[in-house]
């Protein structure tokens, strides 16, 4: 073979190795970004699909889906008068804590219809819900369970206080949530939480 034969062979590798690391970089990065984003609810959508690929296939649909939809943030007003019904059904919860976690729920629908989410189907409230609330998804998960067991009043005091505990992670995120700053951030008002208390 010429140097120049040589040469273009050489030339060519390394193209092929340069295009290959450039995609598995990207690949890295993509799964990198997701694991960040999603958080547990990455390691938990992996471990319920057949494959990685798919799992992360399924977490990028759900950012395309959740940038279609219209969430906002609440209002001041609103977020105050959600905070009070707040303190209401958690007083409510000594007297009938089957009744107050059951409005947890509904009040914890409101506030995500109010912001923009749908909210029809739990499954769908739960991919929707994923791309900005990961972190709390599995407080939600475990709440839902817990009212749809006091629904057929199998569900015993202590679980009933859990949910109101699980209920109230997502709610509070839900309710302090304000738009992103202009470097890309979330910022968080404490003021609610305050009049929560």
């Amino acid at each position: 073979m010429t140097p120049v034969a040589w040469l273009v062979v050489a030339i060519a590798i390394v193209v092929v190795i340069l295009a290959v690391g450039y995609v598995v970089m990207t690949n890295l990065n993509r799964r990198r970004r997701l694991k960040e984003r999603f958080g547990p609810e990455y390691d938990r959508t992996v471990r319920e699909r057949d494959s990685r690929k798919e799992a992360e296939q399924e977490l990028h649909a759900r950012e395309l889906r959740h940038s279609r939809l219209d969430v906002r943030p609440l209002s001041q007003e609103s977020r105050t008068a959600y905070a009070r019904k707040w303190s209401e059904v958690q007083e409510r919860f000594v007297d009938a804590p089957g009744f107050a976690v059951t409005e947890a729920d509904a009040l914890v629908t409101s506030v995500m219809t109010d912001r923009g989410y749908p909210t029809e189907d739990f499954e769908q409230r739960l991919s929707d819900l994923s791309v900005e609330h990961a972190s709390t998804l599995d407080h939600y998960r475990r709440a839902h369970e817990i009212s749809r067991r006091a629904a057929r009043q199998d569900a015993t005091t202590e679980e009933l206080r859990q949910a109101m505990v699980h209920y109230r992670a997502l709610f509070q995120e839900l309710l302090d949530e304000v738009p992103a700053r202009s470097d890309g951030h979330r910022a968080v008002r404490s003021s609610t939480r305050e009049a929560d208390r």
